[in-house]
């Protein structure tokens, strides 16, 4: 996992006061890992179309058209002019090589946005709209220098922006990269080192990005075992029992030694899942939400919900009851929220009074799971999305490999059961989810049908066929 910041500010001062580097050291590395990536995946002789703005952002573009020159095919277009002192300086560099700009932007086999970045703290003007709309329909491969002009420094999408394959961020991952919205306009994210070690250049976070060398199977790797050393999952089987059956499967599949069903009625369950109409006493993690409805009684749920000290899963229909959210104020209990969006707005209503929209939700991804944090620290909290946000006692993962292929109706239900099944196993409430989430992710990657076709039982499948990443 990599560290996320919200701003790269505080990481550049510290390399002028502290290492003696320059900005303009930090520019040529900026630009120079630009060019070590389009020497990398386009032949010598290909042609890059340079759009630079007027500040530092386009000063790195200008530095880019340097490196490149003569070596590729370079065009750059300063529509704004220059304006900061460092863009003025490296264009007297450029210009010094017998360099001359171009009148417009073209098309090239890679087109570089080098506007504005996070630097544009106003409105798109006409010209700039007009502009993004040109470079937009360009065929060449697009990267953004740092973050797309259009989204903005909290990862919000303006009206318009710069619709990039390949984002090459400047010295430390940032917040902006990974807000939902942003997704799709941001591309593959590819991190530029500004001269000195990653090591040497951030300094401390709660935020962090997860990669999939992060993910740990529970491989079992002891000859000598047997189904009680991986725990007993307990999955409450509700008005949809296809849900709690789909769970009950990820669960079994992922490792949990036994699986039960509790059910309220006779359910047709497959003969690996057993089912009871109450909790096993061998049981070690409960889950519930999924698919319940109204289909137990309180006092029943009081009894074994509750009152237990198991480990827990609560997801769906949960999220929307007052009596099972009270869990969440029992401090010594280990204890997991998967809500998606929509439900994140029903349950802080329920636990605080407060009315969100799902809106306010997704454009404030990040603030929503911190707000939560403050008030529930001991509490993981998985809010599902394109990136999804796993957050407990102040540290929050952002799991960005999530694809498409997962939105539909039984993957929640697959991850639930996944995270049970850890929680069985004896996994922290922290670890089954960043676990979970991670093969969940993972599987879904994997599955080699068309995008619209995953089932979530072809996603259980590919559970089972999951390597570590190398």
């Amino acid at each position: 996992m990599q560290k996320v910041f919200k701003s790269c500010e505080k990481l550049d001062k510290r390399c002028y006061d502290a290492y003696a580097l320059t900005e303009d050291i930090l520019m040529e590395h900026a630009a120079m890992g630009m060019e070590q990536y389009i020497g990398r995946h386009f032949a010598k002789g290909s042609s890059v179309s340079i759009i630079a703005g007027p500040g530092n952002n386009g000063a790195d573009g200008i530095v880019l058209a340097r490196l490149l020159y003569r070596d590729y095919d370079v065009k750059l277009y300063l529509p704004f002019g220059v304006k900061s002192p460092m863009a003025k300086l490296q264009l007297s560099r450029l210009k010094a090589l017998g360099f001359e700009e171009s009148d417009e932007a073209e098309d090239a086999d890679v087109v570089v946005d080098a506007l504005f970045a996070a630097g544009l703290n106003r409105l798109l003007d006409d010209q700039t709209v007009q502009l993004l709309h040109k470079m937009n329909s360009f065929e060449g491969c697009k990267i953004a220098c740092d973050l797309p002009t259009g989204v903005g420094e909290d990862g919000a999408l303006m009206p318009l922006a710069f619709n990039a394959d390949i984002t090459l961020t400047m010295g430390a991952y940032k917040e902006a990269l990974y807000l939902d919205e942003s997704k799709d306009i941001i591309g593959k994210i590819v991190r530029i080192n500004l001269g000195v070690s990653s090591e040497l250049y951030e300094d401390e976070s709660d935020t962090f990005v997860l990669e999939p060398e992060d993910m740990k199977l529970p491989f079992r790797e002891k000859e000598v075992t047997h189904k009680g050393m991986f725990g007993h999952a307990a999955i409450f089987t509700g008005e949809k029992e296809g849900a709690g059956i789909i769970a009950g499967t990820a669960a079994t599949r992922f490792g949990a030694g036994l699986t039960t069903l509790v059910i309220h009625e006779k359910i047709s369950a497959p003969p690996y899942l057993m089912h009871a109409s109450t909790v096993p006493d061998t049981t070690s993690a409960l889950a519930i939400g999924m698919g319940l409805g109204g289909h137990f009684e309180e006092e029943f749920l009081q009894k074994y919900v509750i009152n237990s000290h198991l480990p827990i899963v609560l997801d769906a229909d949960a999220l929307s009851s007052l009596l099972l959210l009270s869990i969440t104020e029992q401090r010594d209990r280990e204890i997991v929220l998967t809500p998606h969006p929509k439900e994140f707005v029903s349950l802080w209503k329920i636990l605080t009074g407060e009315l969100l929209t799902v809106s306010e939700v997704q454009s404030k991804r990040f603030e929503m799971v911190r707000m939560f944090n403050r008030k529930y620290p001991h509490v993981t909290l998985l809010l599902k999305g394109a990136n999804t946000l796993i957050m407990q006692e102040e540290k929050l993962y952002i799991n960005p490999l999530g694809c498409t292929k997962l939105s539909k109706g039984g993957s929640g239900d697959v991850l639930s059961g996944l995270i049970v099944s850890l929680l069985a196993q004896g996994y922290p409430a922290i670890d089954a989810a960043i676990q979970s989430s991670l093969a969940l992710s993972r599987a879904a990657q994997n599955y080699p049908g068309s995008s619209y076709a995953m089932l979530a039982t072809d996603l259980i499948e590919q559970i089972a066929l999951l390597e570590v990443h190398h």
